[in-house]
């Protein structure tokens, strides 16, 4: 995420290393690089401008500083005003109403109909009863695509394949969700672009039948600054409430995430990292300032593990891994929760440092079947006493995942290095030590 833009950052700050102090003329360079930058990540020239004189006049003002190096003040600088720029602090959304109605609209292709399935799972966790409406009545397939996913997250969706009305559609959902006591409605409309006028004037249409409490303009990253003129011209249509950001995974970018906000004057609120439908997070400025910035996210990293992570296991393994019971089906479990975080690369770049790491590392949610096949191909006792797993085991095991004996057998020797490592923590805990000095 952003990869390209944090490289180009990380290399306008380099300049200042080494440097005793911050002066007029090393200002002057930085923030030269900091803008062309911008530039290159597609940020809309105004806004790279107004965001630069910032950086230069606070660093200005702070180079009496000198007990901070001048690359790390830089850095802080330019971590506070992105965050600025995009909005200071996460918003969320209007759903007041009985029920809550939110209209979902975008140009085509953006991911409107797979972002109203992960919005529709995101709100069923927190309890609450959702209808999907499918209204796009142009894409041949929508209907089927958002009827899928209603069935993938168990939630109800409202189609009425025979009308091409959209606006009697949308009508009739809301009136049929508060018949069956919903709380929230998604009203998943058609792509349309901003100089369709039939097309923007039906989705005026929609809203004006069902006065929705929010309207979401979902927008694909990987556009870069024709996603901001686009989302300009249809909020002077819609005047929309936020921005939903999707593909970011794929974006190296960020001229969208950075120009949008101040372009439109309306938060980013939401941004869509995979195709999972967990796959949904909260748009923070301040902590995406951070991931640019290469410092990364640990605050989400924390917040997906607590959504992945069921908490009664988490304590029964816990427990395990104190009195070294922790097995291979325990392991095999750690690495189901694990993918339930979401794409892993894009988890492994929230941990501090390890961006740059992996930036040019392929990493893929893949990567665990190899281990998972070897697991699944031992016998229950195997999995639960892995120290019975002599040669011939080895060998069967081996022909039954597909892979090499070599494999099998540095999956053995890292859980077992694993198993050492834990003892020697737990021999650290006040507990572990009680046991040693009996």
């Amino acid at each position: 995420m952003f990869q390209s833009l944090q490289d180009k950052l990380n290399g306008a700050f380099k300049t200042l290393k080494g440097k005793g102090k911050i002066t007029d003329i090393n200002i002057a360079s930085t923030v030269k690089e900091i803008r062309r930058a911008l530039m290159d990540a597609d940020v809309n020239y105004k806004v790279a401008k107004e965001v630069t004189d910032k950086v230069k006049q606070e660093a200005i003002d702070r180079k009496v500083m000198i007990a901070v190096e001048p690359g790390q003040l830089f850095v802080k600088i330019v971590q506070e005003e992105l965050t600025a720029l995009m909005g200071g602090k996460a918003e969320t959304v209007n759903l007041k109403g009985s029920p809550a109605v939110v209209l979902i609209a975008g140009l085509q292709g953006s991911g409107k109909t797979t972002f109203s399935g992960k919005f529709a799972n995101y709100l069923k966790k927190q309890g609450k009863q959702v209808m999907l409406v499918a209204a796009d009545v142009y894409r041949p397939a929508a209907i089927t695509q958002l009827q899928v996913l209603g069935e993938q997250i168990g939630v109800d969706v409202y189609a009425e394949p025979e009308n091409k009305d959209a606006v009697n559609i949308a009508r009739n959902a809301v009136a049929e969700a508060k018949s069956k006591g919903k709380s929230i409605v998604i009203v998943d409309t058609a792509g349309r672009l901003a100089v369709d006028e039939v097309m923007m004037t039906e989705v005026e249409n929609i809203k004006k039948a069902i006065s929705p409490s929010e309207i979401l303009f979902v927008v694909d990253s990987m556009t870069g600054q024709d996603a901001v003129n686009t989302a300009k011209a249809f909020n002077d249509r819609l005047d929309f409430d936020g921005v939903v950001l999707t593909k970011l995974d794929g974006d190296s970018r960020g001229g969208a995430a950075l120009s949008i906000r101040a372009v439109v004057d309306k938060p980013v609120k939401f941004m869509s990292t995979g195709e999972k439908m967990e796959d949904l997070d909260i748009f923070h400025p301040d902590r995406m300032a951070s991931r640019i910035l290469g410092m990364g996210d640990v605050i989400s990293l924390v917040e997906r593990a607590q959504q992945a992570f069921d908490e009664d296991e988490a304590r029964k393994l816990n427990k395990k891994m104190r009195e070294n019971n922790f097995d291979l089906n325990d392991f095999l479990g750690q690495l189901e929760q694990i993918k339930k975080m979401g794409n892993l690369k894009d988890v492994m770049g929230m941990i501090p440092g390890m961006g740059a790491a992996i930036k040019d590392v392929d990493i893929s949610n893949d990567s665990f079947k190899p281990i998972e096949s070897i697991i699944k191909s031992m016998t229950p006792k195997e999995r639960s006493q892995p120290d019975i797993i002599d040669g011939s085991r080895r060998k069967r095991i081996a022909t039954g995942a597909g892979r090499s004996i070599q494999e099998v057998n540095n999956l053995l020797k890292q859980f077992e290095q694993m198993k050492k490592m834990m003892k020697k923590f737990n021999a650290m805990t006040p507990g572990g030590k009680a046991r040693m000095f009996r």
